[in-house]
């Protein structure tokens, strides 16, 4: 059962045990463990990736049962810090329409302000929200988490990922991270439920458009794990609704850019026999071991029930379901980014199959063969992090994206 230990006392006493029994029992027992080649996870990983690994899952397992030890960054405020340029984002209720205005009203949610935060090449002297220039291209991230955890805030460890784009991506100098509002269902207070991010995600399109002034052209919209998702959800929206009489829509983005992303929230893909979700479940840090999983869905999909996962395009595009109808047709240029070791591999490589039926050559794909999910979070996961981001930099260069 998720969060079992949510409760004080109990949550403070739990993570101390969990602490203690990692340092003095786990560590030690990792280390001799995997010295042998042989006795890691894969043959090809150094010891440290193999202990790493280790580690992270034992995190995410006290996570899913105790909760976030340290309060984490959210939409009610911009968490302040050195260096740390947050903005306000405007609500952009007039934007939605169609599916969206249904599934909002029956879930009762709206576009509300949100925070979101600049992140910088480093040397440049851009001040935080300078107008665009002209021809300047900009990435919207959005951060992983299953929708119930992590944040946009720059000392997030899914930063890592904004950070690396700036570092590596000529053509970019700034990247702008949503603090799209997390989804919580029972056994705390629910709220937020789809399609609350999609509207927080069309809220920071929107202000990149028509406050900031970048042309839709410009923007290449990038997501991690569950951001990955949303970010294509976002592209969705806009391709499908760009040509609507009723609302004046911002244009659809010059580009999509895919890691790890969570692209079946049903159970299909989970259920294949010999399949990624159980084949690489000892490889991988994520994976359904104490109902984290299920507790997120089930948040996330809230009034709308779990059902709704298995067959809505803007959701589940990676479904196995015979009762998805989905095409990628007005897609923009797309690149995916994947792991040969994480368990939402099959997911991915549907994904991959029916985006390139669709897109053709407009569509890249990068694959680290021996990368656990979302390995572009962790400076460690080295060379597989490095490469993918140089590829992804020649994928915009190939594009005709200039420098900046």
């Amino acid at each position: 059962m998720a969060y079992a230990y949510r409760k004080q006392p109990i949550k403070a006493l739990y993570l101390l045990f969990q602490l203690i029994a990692l340092v003095v029992v786990r560590f030690p027992l990792w280390f001799v463990v995997n010295i042998p080649k042989s006795s890691r996870p894969r043959k090809s990983w150094s010891l440290k990736r193999a202990f790493m690994v280790n580690t992270l899952r034992k995190v995410m397992d006290m996570s899913a049962q105790a909760g976030s030890p340290v309060p984490t960054p959210d939409h009610t405020a911009i968490s302040k810090g050195f260096g740390v340029k947050g903005v306000w984002v405007e609500p952009a209720n007039e934007l939605v329409t169609g599916d969206l205005k249904k599934w909002a009203e029956f879930a009762d949610v709206t576009s509300v302000r949100i925070p979101g935060y600049w992140i910088h090449k480093r040397g440049t002297n851009i001040r935080t929200a300078a107008p665009a220039q002209p021809g300047e291209k900009v990435i919207l991230q959005f951060h992983g988490g299953a929708y119930i955890r992590l944040s946009a805030h720059p000392r997030d460890p899914t930063a890592n990922i904004a950070k690396g784009y700036v570092k590596e991506i000529e053509s970019i100098q700034r990247v702008f991270s949503l603090e799209y509002r997390l989804a919580s269902g029972a056994p705390f207070k629910p709220a937020n439920p789809f399609p609350t991010q999609l509207i927080d995600a069309l809220a920071g399109y929107n202000y990149l458009v028509n406050v900031i002034g970048f042309a839709p052209k410009n923007i290449f919209i990038s997501g991690d794990s569950a951001g990955g998702n949303l970010a294509h959800a976002l592209t969705r929206y806009l391709t499908e609704y760009q040509d609507s009489t009723e609302v004046k829509f911002p244009g659809p983005p010059g580009g999509l850019i895919l890691l790890s992303p969570w692209i079946d929230l049903g159970t299909t893909n989970e259920s294949l026999p010999d399949g990624s979700a159980t084949k690489f479940i000892g490889t991988d840090y994520i994976g359904d071991r104490n109902g984290d999983a299920l507790y997120a869905k089930a948040a996330f999909s809230g009034p709308h029930g779990l059902g709704m996962l298995e067959t809505n395009p803007y959701i589940s595009p990676g479904s196995l379901d015979p009762g998805l109808v989905v095409d990628f047709k007005k897609f923009p240029p797309t690149i995916i980014v994947a792991g040969g070791a994480e368990v939402l591999y099959d997911s991915i490589i549907t994904l991959k199959e029916r985006m390139a039926r669709d897109l053709g050559d407009k569509l890249r794909y990068f694959e680290a063969p021996d990368g656990v999910h979302d390995f572009l979070i962790f400076g460690w996961h080295e060379p597989e992090r490095t490469n993918a981001l140089r590829e992804i930099n020649k994928w915009m260069q190939s594009f005709g994206v200039e420098k900046a």
